[in-house]
């Protein structure tokens, strides 16, 4: 069972699927902290954000109490300010359209 996940896990239950690659655009400082996360869970970044938008579905939070405060220190450690209240209006500056670096 991995630790960011609240008892949702079942070690014995496998669903076979098929992934993708895609490519995503993304704010640069949250991808930042969702690469840092998943590295200090020793996850990919699909399998991170897999879990993320699996929980969401169900309107479940995927994080206990410590990894939020992981997340709030990350958020400090990347100078990312933004959180669900900037969903839907965040603007892109001018010419910023290249890929990450």
């Amino acid at each position: 069972m991995l630790p960011w996940y609240i008892g949702t896990v079942n070690k014995n239950e496998k669903h076979l699927i098929e992934r993708v690659q895609t490519g995503v655009r993304i704010e640069k400082r949250l991808l930042k902290v969702l690469r840092a996360f998943a590295d200090y869970h020793d996850l990919t970044l699909g399998d991170l954000m897999e879990g993320i938008v699996l929980h969401a579905f169900d309107g479940k939070c995927p994080f206990n109490q410590p990894n939020l405060r992981r997340i709030r220190d990350l958020k400090k450690f990347y100078d990312l300010d933004l959180d669900s209240s900037a969903s839907h209006r965040l603007t892109e500056a001018s010419g910023s359209n290249k890929g990450v670096e």
